[in-house]
């Protein structure tokens, strides 16, 4: 029997490619039960999109409603109400009562909706709103949408729980008028638990502040690392599970070189268990490791010189300053001594521009660059 590589990375995985994250899941599940408005705050890579799957998973088994939306997805406002309603519409609906329900459902704006059924295949369904045009149109549109899982969970008589992934994207739409009708809809559905889920934390943790909308709507929950020590037993014990014998240490080894974050940490491992099976070997070290390591710099080196030359020069060396100095006193007078920095103001411009090209992030005080790949690329080959 062919034995399938343990790590994921790249897509959203299922229980059982979880380390740790009992508590989340446990909490989360429990919140949405309750009917709580969710706030769920991530770096990316933190597995925060898959966290989410599993926990509506396990509300569905539960005979709970669950609809999941990624905003970002998007291009428009307008866009994003029709993939919602579409979502809120088909939730658990035959496809032969679609049209029906849309129109139960929908009172003052009429959808127009699609059909097709080619044999052999799911009937495929689109829903849209063409005739809506203007702010006002788009205002009362929004106002229906955002009304629906109240609508859908008292027809049903059952629960909902409703997953906006990226919802950070929401405040660019409308001019941030979209927080306001959004919060006054959610806020009376008591049979309905949503999850608020964004990954660029800044962004999320602003649109909780006393002067926005959704200023202690419900509880807040930040997704954090997982425990060192636990994230490498886990990685070893996957290794040993599928046969393979494992050095002292490699798991500190993996988890260290990736950051501890959990997507650099996944594909580090799944490339080496990747490369030492094609190899027809039955044990993994340090050095498989670190030719692994090697492999990955080089087919990412393209990616990583274009990242390069699209930055300032004082972005470059401020960048470098980062991944050296461990993201920390990079406005002192000796760490800009030391890596030839410009002044102060200069190296917090540059520090802006690299948080705002989602290279690095600021973490527990320090700045992260977060590709670990990267910050590896940057210390072997820069200068």
């Amino acid at each position: 029997m062919k034995t399938h590589n343990p790590f994921v990375y790249g897509e959203i995985v299922g229980a059982a490619a979880f380390a740790d994250r009992d508590a989340e899941r446990a909490r989360l599940a429990q919140d949405l039960m309750e009917g709580q408005k969710v706030f769920l705050i991530s770096p990316r890579r933190y597995g925060k999109s898959s966290l989410i799957r599993d926990v509506m998973r396990t509300l569905s088994q539960q005979h709970i409603l669950t609809v999941e939306v990624t905003v970002a997805a998007s291009s428009s406002y307008i866009g994003f109400l029709e993939s919602y309603a579409r979502a809120l519409v088909a939730a658990d609906t035959p496809p032969n009562r679609l049209r029906r329900w849309a129109s139960e459902l929908l009172d003052s704006v009429r959808p127009e909706l699609r059909f097709d059924a080619r044999p052999g295949r799911d009937a495929a369904f689109s829903l849209a709103f063409p005739a809506v045009r203007t702010a006002r149109e788009a205002a009362r549109l929004a106002a229906e949408v955002f009304a629906l899982p109240g609508k859908i969970a008292a027809a049903r008589r059952q629960r909902m729980a409703i997953a906006l992934d990226e919802f950070q994207t929401i405040a660019t739409f409308d001019g941030g008028n979209v927080e306001h009708a959004l919060r006054a809809a959610v806020q009376d559905q008591r049979q309905v638990g949503y999850v608020f889920a964004g990954s660029e934390p800044s962004l999320m943790e602003r649109m909780l502040t006393p002067k926005r909308p959704f200023y202690k709507a419900g509880p807040v929950m930040r997704l954090e690392k997982i425990r060192e020590a636990e994230f490498s037993a886990f990685i070893e014990g996957r290794f040993k599970a599928t046969g393979l014998s494992f050095e002292p240490g490699l798991g500190d080894a993996i988890v260290e070189l990736a950051a501890n974050v959990p997507y650099d940490v996944q594909r580090l491992a799944h490339e080496a268990w990747d490369d030492v099976r094609a190899a027809r070997r039955k044990a993994i070290g340090l050095d498989d490791l670190h030719q692994t390591l090697i492999r990955l710099l080089g087919e990412q080196q393209m990616v990583f010189e274009e990242s390069w030359q699209r930055l300032t020069l004082p972005q470059r060396a401020v960048l470098r300053a980062i991944v050296l100095e461990g993201g920390r006193e990079l406005l002192s007078a000796d760490v800009r001594t030391r890596h030839r920095l410009p002044g102060a103001s200069s190296v917090q411009s540059a520090l802006a521009a690299l948080v705002k090209q989602d290279i690095c992030q600021k973490e527990d005080g320090r700045y992260v660059v977060n590709d670990s790949l990267y910050r590896e690329w940057v210390v072997r080959i820069t200068y």
